[in-house]
């Protein structure tokens, strides 16, 4: 019989997965068709991102988390090779400007999401391994050389989307395992100044930043704030209760992004302001149903599995939040997807990925 835990988990997965399979079909099937002549590929290629989805999530929720304890390291080894193999010729490949993606067969595999899903695994072991320590200098230097070094990796992609959602993860795990309220301080201001210069030696990032200030400024509504405009007349145009779902009118060849970047603003043109709400309470419902698992995890002193649980709430939560405030105007413009909703493979496979561990933690708290 399925427990509370688990229907507060999967109600809210089900639906979501649900509801992004439609706005993905919806918003990309004016680009598809340009792009393939096939209105479906999009929709299509998401049904199969699904598909091996759900096959990791079989895998997963037969593999106890005590031996993804002890192969933290291994996931975290593999992230690596592949993050550097991004800038080997002939592997990397480049879209946009940026080198974020390695080919297999009809799959991209985008390394920085395996990152996520790695780092939860290593720092939650290593916040284990080293509790008694967590708070020495030493003991809080070695996570942060690693973060420095993959944060370094992503950088160069240039992801700083990406780069900042890790810094946000590998703290917050870290605050949670024990680390001083100094040693957050500190290293809180150091990614804000990393962060900060960051944006200010690039053009690129510069330009996003002033056309969040002021979107529609004349100057900046052709370049960099034509998404973010786009995006705000999306959402005011569906009011309360949206066009309809295929109605859209920015998806068009409007806003660009549709249906991975930006697929929030077509939900609300499409749904209206009820359907985002209906999005925000299902993720909601969701980290619920995460957090009570990683609760019950260390109230039966399983130190590991709560660290993971929480992990994973932050990430999915943490890259819900960027992508649509960034949809709403309230931060500026950078590529990140949301979760369970946006058109992606390796997003896709490893967000269901992690949902399936958490079940399987939370069936294991059950039997203890």
């Amino acid at each position: 019989m399925t427990d509370k835990n688990s229907l507060l988990i999967l109600i809210p997965f089900i639906s979501l997965m649900s509801l992004g399979l439609v706005m993905v079909t919806s918003s990309s099937i004016y680009v598809a068709d340009d792009l393939t002549g096939n209105p479906f590929y999009f929709a299509s290629r998401q049904m199969l991102f699904i598909s091996i989805g759900l096959i990791s999530m079989s895998i997963f929720l037969l593999i106890p988390s005590d031996i993804l304890y002890k192969l933290d390291w291994i996931f975290m080894l593999i992230s690596i090779v592949l993050l550097i193999a991004l800038f080997i010729p002939d592997i990397g490949t480049s879209v946009n400007g940026s080198i974020r993606w390695i080919r297999a067969g009809p799959i991209n595999i985008q390394p920085s999401e395996l990152c996520k899903f790695s780092l939860i695994l290593y720092i939650s072991g290593y916040s284990v391994r080293r509790m008694s320590e967590i708070e020495s200098l030493r003991s809080f230097l070695k996570p942060l050389f690693l973060l420095f070094i993959i944060s370094i990796l992503i950088m160069s992609q240039p992801d700083l989307g990406s780069t900042a959602i890790i810094c946000l993860l590998v703290v917050s795990i870290l605050f949670y395992a024990g680390i001083s309220f100094f040693q957050f301080s500190l290293l809180s201001i150091l990614i804000a100044l990393l962060g900060y210069m960051a944006i200010s030696t690039s053009p690129m990032r510069l330009a996003r930043v002033l056309a969040f200030t002021d979107p529609f400024a004349e100057d900046v509504v052709r370049n960099a704030g034509w998404q973010l405009s786009n995006s705000l007349i999306s959402i005011g145009q569906g009011g309360w209760f949206g066009l309809g779902v295929g109605n859209s009118f920015q998806k068009n060849f409007f806003l660009p992004e549709a249906h991975t970047d930006f697929i929030f603003a077509i939900l609300v043109e499409e749904l209206g302001i009820i359907g985002g709400l209906l999005l925000i309470s299902l993720f909601v419902i969701l980290f619920i149903g995460i957090l009570k698992v990683a609760l019950d995890s260390f109230g039966k002193e399983r130190l590991f599995q709560g660290y993971v649980s929480f992990g994973i709430l932050i990430l999915i939560a943490i890259q819900s939040l960027f992508n649509i405030a960034v949809n709403i105007g309230l931060l500026p413009t950078k590529g990140l997807t949301l979760p369970f909703i946006s058109y992606g493979g390796t997003s896709m496979i490893i967000m269901m990925s992690l949902i399936a561990i958490v079940l399987r933690i939370n069936k294991e708290n059950k039997l203890i």
